[in-house]
């Protein structure tokens, strides 16, 4: 594995394992910087939303790069209000001229909105068909949200996006995930403020120690490993840069059951049953 490496999805195409988000970058210098700093470093894949209401900046952040459009994975997803009020393609389309791009790499049904399901689905279906996303795929979703959509669906998933940490390790969901053939990617994959920070917990401190890395590191090269979709946010350069060496070294297996067995089942964010935002 290296910052290139990609997990085949199941419309044959390949997504970069590790990617940068860019969830509460409200702010637009913020946003631009870490972008570039994190395609400079050789991320090549970039993961944003409608709601972050910072797509404009990730455009910006790419141009100025200098980094080609096609050698860039990019997503994005549908917002929920835009679900309810069936502005599925408006809203696509209003991603595409904020970041000033013909087409996205992956689109996402951002979280499963009840009774909207299959008809936010069925657009993304079409906008997958007419080339203005080369892939779709769902965020949040558990396995009878899954079972919802597949059960009038053209296309499975490509991806879904779950919180996915140590404390939280979607062991289930993951097994469902890729029984369906579809490639789970881990969003807050440092654990967030929530958990008293995890980049400076203990045991994860002391495992990383044994490799000469970071707790941060060794999290992320945990959800790796675990052939997840991983992507770490981050505004400082230095932790973007940090974030990618992960390549260097390989978790043994008792540190990766280890770290699997600090699960509590706790989330930093909502529960995907309980969309009422």
């Amino acid at each position: 594995m290296d910052i290139r490496t990609t997990i085949q999805m199941n419309n044959g195409r390949g997504i970069p394992a590790l990617g940068l988000g860019v969830f509460r970058m409200s702010d637009d210098e913020e946003c631009v910087n870490a972008v570039r700093w994190a395609l400079e470093a050789g991320y090549r894949h970039i993961d944003t939303a409608s709601v972050y209401e910072n797509e404009a900046a990730v455009g910006a952040g790419i141009r100025q790069s200098g980094v080609p459009r096609e050698e860039i994975f990019l997503t994005t997803k549908l917002w929920n209000e835009d679900q309810r009020q069936g502005r599925q393609r408006q809203a696509f389309e209003e991603s595409l001229r904020r970041l000033d791009v013909d087409y996205v790499d992956l689109y996402l049904i951002h979280w499963a909105v009840e009774g909207k399901i299959a008809e936010s689905w069925k657009v993304l279906e079409e906008l997958c068909a007419e080339g203005k996303t080369k892939a779709i795929g769902v965020s949040n979703f558990q396995e009878h949200h899954l079972d919802e959509l597949m059960a009038s669906s053209q296309v499975v998933p490509a991806v879904n996006q779950i919180e996915c940490h140590p404390r939280l390790t979607q062991i289930a969901q993951r097994a469902c995930d890729k029984r369906l053939g579809i490639v789970t990617e881990a969003w807050s994959p440092l654990g967030g403020s929530k958990h008293g920070n995890l980049t400076g917990n203990p045991e994860l401190t002391a495992i990383g120690a044994k490799y000469d890395k970071s707790a941060a590191q060794v999290m992320i090269r945990w959800g790796l490993q675990g052939g997840m979709v991983t992507i770490p946010k981050s505004v400082h350069k230095e932790r973007i840069e940090a974030n990618a060496k992960v390549f260097d070294f390989a978790l043994s297996a008792e540190d990766m059951a280890a770290i699997d067995a600090m699960n509590r089942d706790e989330r930093v964010g909502p529960h995907p049953d309980k969309v009422n935002f």
